[in-house]
């Protein structure tokens, strides 16, 4: 009868991909360029992320879905934000949560393989992810440690960035390990954004909290996705004068950073700028209609990204990504630049600026301050 440890092998663990010690990434991309199809979009992608980092008037949203840290990329995430090539971040929850948060309680993901016996993982309480995996025993874990944290927070809505924050403090404090990019971001004042956060085992957590907290007739600890959404856009509207998105995957966290330009308009910005830079990886295909798939052109009919600076790139992210960030990582924009703090424009549940309540945003105008402005 087969073990636990015949899958989950110490020896196969998945190792995470450091950028910072590859050399000539620049020079290899570069050449891309002189190639066809997807090589010269990654290379001219590669040009237009390092032309978002040496433009001073912009801040970078880096967006994530799919299977990311689980498949080795936490490091190149992590790098970013530890370089001051990433401003902001919007994702979805399983990355953040069962994912990073979930190695930094000092747990792992192990190589496997999909031509498996899954009745037989599931009896021995492993997940599988197409061909690695994880213990469901430790994910549980997770879930109980989300629920004690949101049993710790005081009872009242929480924008997903808030949670975040929380739990990169408790990294910091109670962590294995100290890799990850929730902590990274923490420490940088770099703000995560998960707008469907319930989707991942903080939805586990607030679920067995907020039971609790119904059957001992107590106030409870809510999720705010419409606060997520109008925290993003004061971002977009106040906090610098063009944004470039880098989208790794689709899904939520690509439609919701577009959607800011829109939400800044509706909001009485008549003068709200798209999304200056733009590039999205991804191996969605735009013919069946789906947001995931859909173009950089086809978001600029809606009004959402600038067509002068923008590249799809179709390929899968654990080989386009390390080469993406890696190229741009070795042409050295991130050593002249400062990192943006944007969390420092918020104090809890408040918009207030980058100095506090009585701050003012750009050409003059005022910031926005609390849940009621």
């Amino acid at each position: 009868m087969a073990k636990k440890s015949d899958y989950l092998n110490k020896q196969q663990l998945v190792k995470h991909i450091d950028i910072t010690k590859l050399r000539d990434m620049d020079k290899l991309v570069a050449a891309m360029g002189d190639t066809s199809f997807q090589a010269r979009n990654l290379s001219r992608a590669a040009d237009i992320f390092d032309m978002a980092l040496r433009d001073k008037g912009c801040s970078v949203v880096l967006c994530l879905a799919g299977s990311l840290v689980s498949a080795g990329l936490k490091k190149v995430i992590a790098d970013l934000v530890n370089n001051n090539m990433v401003d902001a971040i919007v994702s979805t929850g399983a990355i953040v949560v069962d994912q990073d948060f979930f190695e930094g309680l000092g747990f792992s993901h192990y190589k496997g393989t999909p031509f498996v016996n899954d009745a037989e993982l599931r009896d021995l309480a492993i997940d599988r992810i197409y061909d690695h995996y994880i213990d469901e025993d430790e994910l549980r874990v997770c879930d109980e440690t989300m629920t004690a944290l949101f049993d710790g927070l005081e009872s009242r809505p929480y924008a997903s960035r808030e949670v975040v924050r929380e739990m990169g403090a408790y990294l910091v404090k109670h962590g294995k390990k100290h890799d990850g990019f929730v902590e990274a971001c923490y420490k940088k004042n770099v703000p995560i954004f998960v707008p469907a956060f319930s989707d991942c085992s903080a939805g586990f957590g607030i679920v067995l909290h907020q039971h609790k907290r119904l059957a001992a007739g107590k106030p409870m600890v809510t999720l705010d996705s419409g606060r997520d959404f109008l925290d993003l856009t004061y971002l977009k509207m106040y906090a610098s004068k063009d944004t470039a998105i880098v989208m790794i995957g689709g899904g939520v966290p690509k439609n919701f950073t577009q959607d800011t330009v829109v939400a800044a308009e509706v909001l009485g910005q008549e003068d709200a700028s798209m999304h200056k830079y733009a590039i999205q990886l991804t191996v969605a295909d735009e013919r069946d209609g789906a947001l995931s798939g859909s173009t950089l052109k086809e978001a600029s009919s809606w009004g959402k990204v600038d067509l002068s600076f923008e590249q799809m790139v179709f390929g899968e992210a654990t080989v386009t990504f390390p080469l993406l960030a890696g190229a741009v990582y070795a042409r050295g924009a991130h050593k002249a630049r400062k990192g943006r703090e944007l969390s420092r424009w918020f104090e809890g549940p408040n918009f207030v600026g980058a100095k506090g309540p009585k701050a003012k945003a750009a050409k003059g105008k005022k910031v926005a301050v609390g849940v009621g402005a």
